[in-house]
């Protein structure tokens, strides 16, 4: 167990450094000083955390309270999470909640309506609602200070986001400068927690590019413990090589003549990486041909999802699809592989191995279907994606790349069975 000096002299040597207590309790100190009381748990069948606050501000004996507190809530069958959430609500209940921080947020995302499409905006909200209500959202929005937010987006940084991270940091940022427009805050203490957060790489998505390693990372990531939806997901991605956001989003209805002998994927135009203007017109929506592979993945991910509306429902809101981080989280836990491929990697995979077939058995018309099947627009060109333009070719690339991907791996019922063997 710990000690106060242990607590004290700790510091970060380069990288993040984990101080274990007892019982799930351990002081997490970054690289950059900041040491805050974390309590790791499982609830549900999954691994959980509760971020208590920043020491020296709690104390060693402060934080085995809480810890102890939650231990309670647990043994008496509560979630300590959700327990941790509303006592901290309870304390700040004398808060004037229309100058609350989630007040603020709601108020700034109605501003925003006009000029995003809706899945941006609910994607917004929903990552608010996620990672940044539940610790600042019934704080007063001019009581709230720099180390708050700076503990909070550590902890979202903590699990492998630091894109989402930057970009929560963000958000808060412009919701702290509607504030402030309104004489509801005087400053905003987002913009100075840049340099307190990894910084994101630029450059292009890692991604494999060879058949057998393609295949090879399909083998290793579906024998790894996970949940069968997101072992779905993912064999879908790979067998469609759709943008990671429409296979998240994606819902039953979309998928037409699964039983016959042209069975599509229909994507709204709301759902492509359109301008809101484009977005909003149908003659913009994308049409994608199944491959059989591909049909039998949906099906298996319909059954298991249980007439839900979304094809990859979220494993803690079934009303709510996967989170976008869901397989990006998955793929870095793949021993092998971690770093090597991400799931947007899949559109290059695709791309690279088909159209060097296309050089290899001479077929210089493909290239511009290729392009076609991944969405893509021809540059300076406001042309429409045409919904039927070389269905019958892309079709049989589709099946083609398909059964070079799937050869010697299992059906995708497979993947439910084991489940459903377990429950």
């Amino acid at each position: 167990m710990l000690t106060d000096q242990q607590c004290k002299n700790a510091k970060a040597d380069g990288k993040d450094l984990k101080l274990t207590d007892a019982q799930g309790l351990h002081l997490y100190v970054t690289k950059t000083g900041y040491k805050s009381w974390r309590f790791k748990y499982r609830f549900g069948g999954k691994e959980r955390r509760i971020v208590f606050g920043g020491y020296p501000e709690i104390s060693l004996k402060q934080a085995r309270e809480l810890k102890d507190d939650a231990r309670r809530d647990l043994r008496d069958g509560r979630d300590p999470g959700e327990e941790y959430k509303r006592k901290a609500a309870r304390r700040t209940s004398g808060v004037d909640e229309s100058t609350t921080f989630q007040a603020m947020a709601l108020r700034w995302l109605e501003l925003q309506k006009p000029l995003w499409k809706p899945k941006h905006l609910s994607d917004v909200k929903r990552s608010l609602e996620r990672e940044v209500f539940p610790v600042i959202g019934q704080s007063s929005i001019g009581e709230i200070r720099a180390p708050q937010i700076r503990e909070l987006l550590q902890g979202v940084q903590a699990g492998g986001a630091i894109e989402s991270a930057h970009r929560l940091r963000q958000r808060i940022s412009a919701i702290f400068r509607y504030a402030i427009a309104h004489d509801l805050a005087e400053h905003d203490p987002a913009s100075a927690i840049t340099d307190a957060l990894q910084p994101v790489v630029k450059g292009k998505q890692p991604a494999l590019l060879k058949l057998k390693a393609c295949k090879g990372f399909i083998r290793a990531f579906e024998q790894e413990p996970g949940h069968p939806q997101t072992k779905l997901a993912s064999r879908l991605l790979a067998l469609t090589a759709a943008r990671a956001g429409t296979v998240h989003m994606a819902e039953l209805d979309e998928f037409e003549d699964l039983d016959g002998d042209s069975p599509i994927w229909r994507i709204p135009a709301s759902k492509m990486k359109l301008s809101r203007a484009k977005s909003e017109r149908e003659e913009y929506e994308f049409i994608i041909p199944l491959s059989r592979q591909a049909v039998e993945t949906v099906k298996a991910a319909a059954d298991f999802a249980a007439n839900r509306k979304f094809l990859f429902p979220s494993a803690r809101h079934s009303h709510r699809p996967m989170t976008d981080n869901t397989l990006n989280v998955a793929y870095r836990r793949v021993p092998m592989f971690a770093g090597r491929h991400v799931p947007h990697g899949w559109r290059s995979s695709f791309s690279t191995i088909m159209n060097e077939r296309a050089v290899d058995l001479d077929r210089p018309a493909d290239r511009a279907i290729i392009d076609l099947m991944l969405a893509h627009q021809p540059e300076g060109v406001e042309a429409l994606y045409n919904r039927a333009a070389y269905m019958s070719r892309r079709r049989e690339l589709a099946q083609e790349w398909a059964d070079l991907l799937m050869d010697g791996l299992q059906p995708a019922e497979v993947l439910i069975d084991i489940k459903r063997r377990v429950r």
